[in-house]
């Protein structure tokens, strides 16, 4: 047999049909799989089964736990529902979570990288009650600070915006609770590049040499600052007319004689606390915090005020509004109605 007919009943091969015999069944596959068992039941491990829906406290503590994920929509999400959760909440009724929870795990979003994850943050501090966050606001000073030396400067701008918000609601324990007065002055100072009196230069490069987006920081920077000294420096509405409209003679003063409203009325003694040094102590007077200003910021913040006013232009608008407020609050220390400006 030669080859050549050899592979010609070879390839016939691939095209006959084999005989099959009558009851044979068809031979099975390679890759055949037997699927002819049944299974009486399915057991499953775990399965909860109810008819009640989760509580809108359980969700919230649920989107509580939802902050630390990694994905930025997921943390918008869970801020969009609590800020829901919160402003829905009917007036007199507690809060799903209190603010003690939702405060210390909402807080270390300030310096999120994400910009939609801080606006919602903000629109959520705007709906948590006034009256709980005077407790909150060392902490909450802590990361506005870290975010306002951040190298981004959205984030800078976001802090700034965190904290006016909290000098707003908060104000009187912000710039009286330990720390918040010197850390915050010289944290200002050394972002606007206004040196201290022991330099006794003022550096303009650093500060206006800029312009952009950094112009804008410089301005908001500033009127921050117009606001936190008008907080620290110039007397309330509700002090002045204590001091010169209920008193009447024999009584003078009466305000000074009444008990403290604070809960703690003798904590900027620190009798039993670890030693402090001067950046964070407590300040509550008024006249303690014009002393230490006019000690460590005073004369590097005229300086700078004198530079930033040649600037012109928006820097000169936010000048002319923060040298209104030194006036204002250094007007009557020791005595001293006119102030070098």
């Amino acid at each position: 047999m030669t080859n050549s007919t050899k592979k010609k009943k070879e390839k016939k091969k691939d095209f006959q049909k084999p005989k099959l015999k009558v009851g044979k069944a068809k031979p099975k596959a390679a890759n055949f799989t037997d699927t002819s068992f049944k299974a009486k039941s399915i057991v499953l491990t775990q399965q909860s089964l109810s008819a009640n829906a989760p509580t809108v406290a359980a969700q919230c503590a649920h989107h509580l736990s939802l902050l630390t994920h990694r994905a930025d929509t997921q943390r918008k999400e869970s801020l969009a529902y609590l800020t829901t959760a919160i402003a829905n909440n009917p007036p007199g009724n507690p809060l799903p979570q209190p603010s003690s929870i939702v405060l210390p795990g909402v807080q270390r979003l300030i310096l999120d990288g994400s910009n939609g994850v801080r606006h919602q943050l903000l629109k959520l501090l705007h709906s948590l009650p006034a009256g709980d966050i005077a407790s909150h606001s060392d902490q909450l000073l802590l990361h506005t600070r870290a975010g306002m030396t951040h190298l981004a400067s959205e984030i800078r701008l976001f802090s700034l915006d965190v904290l006016e918000w909290l000098l707003k609601v908060a104000g009187d324990e912000v710039v009286s609770c330990a720390g918040g007065w010197v850390k915050m002055l010289k944290c200002f100072l050394s972002l606007l590049g206004w040196q201290n009196e022991a330099s006794g230069k003022w550096s303009a490069t650093k500060s206006f040499g800029k312009a952009g987006g950094d112009a804008k920081v410089q301005v908001k920077q500033m009127n921050t600052l117009s606001l936190f000294l008008k907080t620290g420096l110039v007397p309330s509405e509700t002090s002045i007319s204590t001091s010169t409209g209920t008193s009447t003679f024999p009584l003078w003063q009466t305000e000074h004689h009444m008990p403290s409203e604070r809960s703690n009325a003798y904590a900027h003694l620190n009798l039993f606390g670890a030693a402090r040094d001067e950046e964070a102590e407590m300040y509550e007077d008024r006249e303690d915090r014009q002393r230490v200003f006019h000690e460590r910021a005073e004369s590097a913040i005229i300086t700078g005020l004198e530079q930033a006013t040649k600037a012109g232009g928006e820097l000169g608008r936010a000048a002319a509004q923060l040298r209104r407020v030194l006036k204002e609050g250094m007007a009557d220390y020791h005595g001293e109605d006119n102030m070098p400006m």
